[in-house]
């Protein structure tokens, strides 16, 4: 249930609001707009039905959620939230790329990501520490001493941190590390990995499953926001599809569906979609074109010798120039982009 307050109404008429919902054993989420405050009904809203919160002063109307999804809706927050990491806005008018390796390999490779990426206009370095992969015997990642490599190319760099978590105990390790989290596709229903992160309160990229639908992504990302963290960014990586020409079949219609549905912010993951490092041009500036506020793209100094998703991953330069006709892209649909930054 959302409480409209009236334009004009004050913060006792919303305390007051806010105080019955909670002596109802009901959780309160305040979202003030630039025009009204919406007050979020968290919990089994059945327990209002013979309660006339309409009447209370500065209530305007009651607004029902009718989809499963109720923090994530954007019936819940009408206007669109900007998501503040470290200083950077996911979700404002500024497109924001994570970019960097499949996987933190060495210190000489992770440096020069870093190095590489940051000049052509990257806000993040991306790079897998802890890395879930469909084989046991594939390389598994440098675990804790990968993200402390992360972190030095962060203390040179500037770039904020983005690495996947896969359990619990890889939230508690990488907590002091990364400035984001990442949830993998294989973890989109990972329900009590999504309330640890919950709990963190530490900003998330929440990746939509292989074969999840948009509702049942939007439902899992509520296990998040459930727990406190309304910090969550949404991105679009493909899903799984009878197409085998690419890895994954990039879903740019759930860019606009999610901008409709949801308030969240949503970037949209080039690499994994494509599988192929060919492709990444194309699929990236059409997925910046049908409105998503970012990209998380990898990038490796050496593709041809990754130690994993070799064929996914640009090289520096390609990268370069994929940034310079982003930015170009950017002046024509009233986007910003710091190319060279």
């Amino acid at each position: 249930m959302v409480i409209v307050m009236k334009p004009g109404s004050t913060d006792r008429n919303i305390g007051e609001v806010s105080k019955a919902l909670e002596n109802l054993g009901l959780g309160v989420h305040i979202s003030k707009g630039s025009q009204r405050t919406i007050i979020g009904a968290i919990g089994d809203d059945r327990v209002l039905e013979n309660v006339p919160l309409e009447l209370m002063d500065g209530v305007e109307k009651l607004v029902p959620i009718v989809e499963s999804y109720k923090l994530t809706s954007r019936t819940f927050r009408p206007e669109s939230s900007v998501i503040n990491v470290g200083g950077v806005e996911i979700g404002g008018k500024e497109l924001v790329l994570m970019a960097g390796p499949c996987a933190v390999e060495n210190r000489e490779q992770i440096l020069k990501a870093a190095r590489a990426v940051k000049k052509s206009g990257a806000k993040f370095l991306r790079g897998g520490a802890f890395k879930p992969r469909t084989s046991p015997y594939s390389f598994q990642g440098l675990e804790e001493e990968g993200l402390k490599l992360l972190k030095e190319a962060r203390e040179e760099t500037g770039l904020l941190i983005i690495s996947e978590v896969t359990s619990e105990k890889t939230v508690e390790i990488a907590n002091d590390y990364v400035d984001m989290f990442q949830v993998g596709a294989r973890n989109a229903q990972n329900f009590q990995l999504l309330k640890s992160i919950g709990q963190s309160k530490k900003p998330v990229l929440y990746k939509r499953g292989l074969s999840t639908t948009i509702n049942e992504w939007l439902t899992a990302a509520e296990y998040i926001m459930s727990e406190g963290n309304y910090n969550v960014v949404l991105c679009e990586r493909g899903i799984r599809t009878f197409e085998t020409a690419t890895r994954n079949t990039l879903d740019l219609s759930s860019v606009p569906v999610i901008k409709n549905a949801s308030h969240l912010p949503i970037l949209v993951d080039p690499s994994h979609a494509a599988g192929k490092s060919q492709y990444v041009f194309p699929l990236s500036m059409a997925a910046i074109a049908a409105g998503s506020d970012g990209l998380i793209v990898e990038v490796h100094p050496d593709p041809m010798h990754a130690m994993s998703d070799a064929a996914q991953q640009l090289t520096p330069q390609a990268f370069d120039s994929l940034c310079e006709k982003i930015s170009q892209l950017c002046g024509i649909i009233g986007r910003e982009f710091e190319y060279g930054a």
